[in-house]
């Protein structure tokens, strides 16, 4: 009769573990590269309390309708925010490609360090990105809105921010058993 045995020490469990912590971390990154094009796309950075009006980082929009410029486009400090913004889109889908290839080319024993490097360069974008946005635009007064919140976008950035200093840490601890 043959038995199969299950414990924590085994083989098995040791590799079962792994793919799961390695499916768990691909989710959370996928989920990150999803939040931060939402993000970084969609104009509801700041959101007007008395009617219905939200900022973004690319046009101003009310009752519906995106067509309104921003009355601060053409500040650096806003160019600095998109470019940033971008930047960590393109670090992030680098990060995802690498830590694929890297899964399947890299002998076992080895840690993701490129994949984290890359990825902690993501998380240092966003936060000079969202870090300058929140010095210059976040209270709103300059979006034209007499009382104001923060937008779903400017909290999904935050939460990018978390999320990406995270998954470049465990990269960078992980190693492939």
């Amino acid at each position: 009769m043959c038995s199969f045995s299950w414990t924590p020490n085994s083989p098995n469990h040791q590799k079962a573990k792994m793919l799961v912590l390695l499916a768990g971390i691909f989710v959370v990154h996928i989920a990150t590269v999803i939040m931060l094009f939402v993000s970084t796309i969609a104009n509801v950075w700041v959101v007007a309390d008395r009617r219905s009006a939200s900022v973004g980082l690319w046009k101003n929009c009310s009752d519906g309708s995106c067509e309104g410029l921003l009355p601060y486009g053409e500040d650096d400090a806003l160019k600095a925010v998109q470019a940033f913004m971008i930047l960590s889109i393109i670090f992030s889908v680098i990060s995802l490609v690498v830590f694929v290839f890297q899964l399947f080319t890299m002998e076992k024993g080895n840690r993701f360090f490129l994949s984290g490097a890359t990825m902690l360069v993501c998380w240092l974008c966003i936060m000079v990105g969202v870090s300058i946005y929140t010095h210059h635009y976040a209270n709103g007064d300059r979006s034209g809105f007499i009382q104001s919140h923060h937008g779903y976008c400017f909290i999904l950035t935050w939460i990018c921010f978390c999320f990406s200093f995270i998954i470049g840490i465990l990269y960078l601890v992980l190693r492939k058993k």
